[in-house]
Protein backbone atom coordinates (compact mmCIF):
# COMPACT_ATOMS: atom_id res chain seq x y z
CA UNK A 1 0.00 0.00 0.00
CA UNK A 2 2.00 3.45 -0.83
CA UNK A 3 1.84 6.09 1.54
CA UNK A 4 -0.60 8.31 -0.49
CA UNK A 5 -3.28 5.08 -0.07
CA UNK A 6 -2.75 4.81 3.69
CA UNK A 7 -3.68 8.22 4.00
CA UNK A 8 -7.29 8.30 2.46
CA UNK A 9 -7.90 5.13 4.32
CA UNK A 10 -6.45 6.64 7.10
CA UNK A 11 -9.06 9.30 6.87
CA UNK A 12 -12.24 7.50 5.95
CA UNK A 13 -11.43 5.10 8.71
CA UNK A 14 -11.28 8.08 11.09
CA UNK A 15 -14.72 9.47 9.59
CA UNK A 16 -16.34 6.00 10.18
CA UNK A 17 -15.02 5.17 13.71
CA UNK A 18 -16.44 8.56 14.72
CA UNK A 19 -19.74 8.16 16.96
CA UNK A 20 -21.49 11.12 15.36
CA UNK A 21 -21.20 8.84 11.70
CA UNK A 22 -21.78 5.68 13.07
CA UNK A 23 -24.53 6.81 14.64
CA UNK A 24 -25.85 7.95 11.20
CA UNK A 25 -24.57 4.74 9.52
CA UNK A 26 -26.49 2.35 12.22
CA UNK A 27 -29.92 3.44 10.74
CA UNK A 28 -29.43 2.97 7.35
CA UNK A 29 -27.81 -0.54 8.52
CA UNK A 30 -30.56 -1.36 9.99
CA UNK A 31 -32.97 -0.78 6.78
CA UNK A 32 -30.76 -2.68 4.37
CA UNK A 33 -30.73 -5.50 6.83
CA UNK A 34 -34.74 -5.25 6.56
CA UNK A 35 -34.30 -5.65 3.09
CA UNK A 36 -32.00 -8.76 2.64
CA UNK A 37 -34.81 -10.07 5.68
CA UNK A 38 -37.37 -9.85 2.89
CA UNK A 39 -35.41 -11.21 0.01
CA UNK A 40 -34.54 -14.41 1.07
CA UNK A 41 -32.95 -15.59 -2.36
CA UNK A 42 -30.58 -12.11 -2.70
CA UNK A 43 -27.17 -12.55 -1.32
CA UNK A 44 -26.93 -9.05 -1.15
CA UNK A 45 -28.65 -5.68 -0.50
CA UNK A 46 -27.50 -2.03 -0.61
CA UNK A 47 -27.95 1.15 0.01
CA UNK A 48 -26.02 4.55 -1.14
CA UNK A 49 -25.38 7.53 1.81
CA UNK A 50 -25.72 10.63 1.46
CA UNK A 51 -21.79 11.99 0.93
CA UNK A 52 -23.32 14.82 3.76
CA UNK A 53 -23.76 11.62 6.51
CA UNK A 54 -19.78 11.59 6.27
CA UNK A 55 -18.87 14.86 6.41
CA UNK A 56 -15.27 16.00 5.06
CA UNK A 57 -14.39 13.17 2.84
CA UNK A 58 -11.15 12.97 0.79
CA UNK A 59 -11.65 15.11 -2.31
CA UNK A 60 -11.66 11.87 -4.68
CA UNK A 61 -14.49 10.08 -2.74
CA UNK A 62 -17.48 10.95 -4.65
CA UNK A 63 -20.10 8.28 -3.00
CA UNK A 64 -20.71 5.72 0.11
CA UNK A 65 -22.64 2.94 0.52
CA UNK A 66 -23.58 0.14 2.84
CA UNK A 67 -24.12 -3.37 1.89
CA UNK A 68 -25.16 -6.43 3.94
CA UNK A 69 -24.08 -9.48 3.03
CA UNK A 70 -25.77 -13.05 3.26
CA UNK A 71 -24.09 -14.92 5.67
CA UNK A 72 -22.88 -18.25 4.07
CA UNK A 73 -22.71 -16.63 0.55
CA UNK A 74 -20.43 -15.76 -2.30
CA UNK A 75 -21.11 -13.15 -4.28
CA UNK A 76 -18.95 -13.71 -7.46
CA UNK A 77 -16.40 -12.00 -9.12
CA UNK A 78 -16.97 -8.29 -9.84
CA UNK A 79 -14.83 -5.10 -10.35
CA UNK A 80 -16.25 -1.32 -11.28
CA UNK A 81 -14.61 -0.20 -14.48
CA UNK A 82 -15.08 3.41 -13.74
CA UNK A 83 -14.35 3.47 -10.08
CA UNK A 84 -11.55 2.73 -7.15
CA UNK A 85 -13.46 0.94 -4.48
CA UNK A 86 -12.52 1.39 -0.59
CA UNK A 87 -14.15 -0.70 1.72
CA UNK A 88 -14.46 -1.99 5.12
CA UNK A 89 -15.86 -4.20 7.97
CA UNK A 90 -18.11 -2.33 9.84
CA UNK A 91 -19.84 -5.26 11.70
CA UNK A 92 -19.45 -9.15 11.13
CA UNK A 93 -16.10 -10.70 9.15
CA UNK A 94 -15.60 -11.22 5.44
CA UNK A 95 -13.25 -12.22 2.70
CA UNK A 96 -12.87 -9.99 0.30
CA UNK A 97 -10.81 -12.24 -2.35
CA UNK A 98 -9.07 -9.72 -4.71
CA UNK A 99 -7.47 -10.22 -8.22
CA UNK A 100 -3.99 -11.97 -7.08
CA UNK A 101 -2.46 -10.07 -9.79
CA UNK A 102 -4.17 -6.68 -9.20
CA UNK A 103 -4.14 -5.51 -12.65
CA UNK A 104 -7.09 -4.84 -15.35
CA UNK A 105 -7.41 -8.63 -17.17
CA UNK A 106 -10.53 -9.15 -19.20
CA UNK A 107 -11.66 -13.32 -18.35
CA UNK A 108 -14.99 -15.03 -19.19
CA UNK A 109 -14.99 -17.14 -16.39
CA UNK A 110 -14.29 -16.52 -12.70
CA UNK A 111 -12.28 -19.72 -13.26
CA UNK A 112 -9.57 -17.52 -14.85
CA UNK A 113 -8.86 -15.41 -11.76
CA UNK A 114 -6.13 -16.21 -9.00
CA UNK A 115 -7.66 -15.05 -6.17
CA UNK A 116 -6.02 -13.59 -2.65
CA UNK A 117 -7.32 -13.64 0.35
CA UNK A 118 -8.28 -10.54 2.49
CA UNK A 119 -10.34 -11.57 5.57
CA UNK A 120 -11.75 -8.29 7.43
CA UNK A 121 -12.57 -7.87 10.50
CA UNK A 122 -14.47 -4.85 12.32
CA UNK A 123 -12.82 -4.61 15.35
CA UNK A 124 -11.26 -1.35 15.54
CA UNK A 125 -8.63 -1.94 17.45
CA UNK A 126 -6.55 -4.22 15.00
CA UNK A 127 -4.98 -2.67 12.16
CA UNK A 128 -6.15 -0.75 9.49
CA UNK A 129 -4.91 -3.55 6.93
CA UNK A 130 -7.33 -5.88 8.77
CA UNK A 131 -10.57 -3.75 8.82
CA UNK A 132 -10.39 -2.07 5.07
CA UNK A 133 -9.46 -2.86 1.84
CA UNK A 134 -8.29 -0.76 -1.16
CA UNK A 135 -9.12 -2.01 -4.55
CA UNK A 136 -8.30 0.08 -8.08
CA UNK A 137 -10.61 0.44 -10.70
CA UNK A 138 -10.94 -2.12 -13.02
CA UNK A 139 -9.39 -5.17 -10.31
CA UNK A 140 -11.72 -7.92 -9.71
CA UNK A 141 -12.70 -9.05 -6.66
CA UNK A 142 -15.50 -10.78 -4.67
CA UNK A 143 -17.06 -11.08 -1.37
CA UNK A 144 -17.34 -14.18 0.48
CA UNK A 145 -18.99 -14.80 3.74
CA UNK A 146 -18.85 -17.51 6.07
CA UNK A 147 -21.85 -18.68 7.68
CA UNK A 148 -22.89 -17.07 11.51
CA UNK A 149 -23.65 -13.62 10.52
CA UNK A 150 -24.05 -11.08 7.85
CA UNK A 151 -21.34 -8.87 7.10
CA UNK A 152 -22.19 -4.84 7.01
CA UNK A 153 -19.42 -2.92 5.12
CA UNK A 154 -19.44 0.47 4.08
CA UNK A 155 -17.77 1.49 0.58
CA UNK A 156 -16.34 4.48 -0.59
CA UNK A 157 -16.48 4.72 -4.67
CA UNK A 158 -14.73 7.61 -6.83
CA UNK A 159 -17.67 7.62 -8.91
CA UNK A 160 -21.01 9.16 -8.07
CA UNK A 161 -24.01 6.45 -6.94
CA UNK A 162 -25.48 6.75 -10.12
CA UNK A 163 -22.72 6.42 -12.29
CA UNK A 164 -21.39 2.98 -10.42
CA UNK A 165 -20.80 -0.16 -13.08
CA UNK A 166 -20.42 -3.29 -11.25
CA UNK A 167 -18.77 -5.60 -14.32
CA UNK A 168 -19.25 -9.47 -14.06
CA UNK A 169 -16.75 -11.98 -16.27
CA UNK A 170 -17.90 -11.84 -19.43
CA UNK A 171 -18.46 -8.03 -19.58
CA UNK A 172 -21.72 -8.35 -18.37
CA UNK A 173 -22.49 -5.21 -16.44
CA UNK A 174 -24.70 -3.22 -14.50
CA UNK A 175 -25.54 0.35 -12.72
CA UNK A 176 -25.68 -0.79 -8.95
CA UNK A 177 -28.54 2.61 -8.60
CA UNK A 178 -30.67 1.25 -11.37
CA UNK A 179 -30.65 -2.59 -10.06
CA UNK A 180 -31.61 -0.76 -6.40
CA UNK A 181 -34.83 0.67 -8.09
CA UNK A 182 -35.59 -2.08 -10.08
CA UNK A 183 -35.32 -4.81 -6.94
CA UNK A 184 -36.66 -2.49 -4.80
CA UNK A 185 -39.73 -2.06 -7.17
CA UNK A 186 -40.16 -5.80 -7.29
CA UNK A 187 -40.04 -6.46 -3.46
CA UNK A 188 -43.48 -3.92 -3.22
Amino acid sequence: MTKEERSVLEALDKIVQSEKVRAKILPIAERVRADLARKPGALMTWEPVALETFGALPPAIRSGWVFILRAGSDTGAERHPNSHQRMMSFEATGDLKTDAKSAPTDVETESEIVWQSNVLVSNPQVPLERRWVSIPQNVWHRPVVAKGADWVVVSFHTVPAAELIEERPGAKQMFYASEQKRTNQGAD
